[in-house]
């Protein structure tokens, strides 16, 4: 019973892709049990076949390919391969227009603002920076968060609290720092300041550097990121405290 109904199954498929048409042949309706399942049997499959028959090539050629698989996309609307391992000027001129909230403002200022005098590595470099403290649960949560941050002893961002004119001058100087900008936060590599959470000019030694490690040098700045603590050496500085 359980092969008849296998087949039975398998017949109303293909008689219902072929439109509904209907083969010419009966199933036998015979009241000798061991009979029905052989003379059904045989009557299944030429219906199977005359069903099969009547469906259009192309339709069975539909259902039997296996589906393509879609490609992905990357943020801003780029795909997944065009996705830069270097962001070079060639690349950068031929993105979209940038644009964004208020946290690509706050991003695309501070290149502006702090290294537009730098080359694309060099601003590429103050983004990681930015962006390695917004993951940084010692630092706050957001980009405007990071960049705007301060304390009595003053700003993390000189360009937030100099004193001087936020106006943007150099459109071309500007463009640059937003495409780079939004980029970095669309999820370009962050691959060359080796987890850096902080930057100078090489044109000061602050003392704060000594107590962090130097991970490069980039144009006019130098990055760092703090030193790694051990198990050990944690346990000392509680004794310490």
């Amino acid at each position: 019973m359980s092969v008849l109904k296998s087949w039975t199954g398998g017949a109303l498929i293909l008689l219902a892709l072929a439109g509904g048409s209907r083969a010419d042949t009966t199933v036998s309706q015979s009241n000798d049990p061991t009979q029905v399942p052989e003379q059904g049997l045989m009557a299944l499959l030429v219906q199977e076949r005359t069903g099969l028959e009547q469906v259009p090539a192309e339709r069975v050629e539909a259902l039997t390919e296996a589906p393509k698989a879609r490609r992905g996309f990357w943020p801003w609307s780029r795909k997944r391969d065009e996705k830069p391992a270097e962001i070079t000027a060639t690349w950068l001129a031929a993105q979209p227009q940038p644009s964004g909230d208020a946290q690509f403002q706050c991003l695309a200022q501070t290149l502006y603002h702090e290294a537009r005098g730098e080359g694309i590595p060099g601003q590429v470099a103050v983004a990681e920076v930015v962006l390695n403290r917004v993951d940084d649960p010692r630092f706050p949560r957001t980009v405007c968060g990071v960049v705007k941050q301060g304390s009595s002893q003053g700003c993390q961002f000189s360009w937030t609290c100099d004193g001087r004119s936020d106006r943007i001058g150099d459109r071309v100087a500007w463009d640059r720092a937003a495409r780079i900008a939004r980029a970095m936060l669309d999820g370009a590599p962050r691959a060359l300041t080796d987890g850096a959470t902080f930057f100078h000019t090489r044109a000061v030694k602050p003392a704060w550097a000594k107590r962090f490690e130097q991970t490069v040098r980039i144009g006019g700045h130098t990055f760092y990121r703090r030193p790694e603590q051990t198990a050990d050496g944690l346990l000392a500085q509680t004794a310490l405290n």
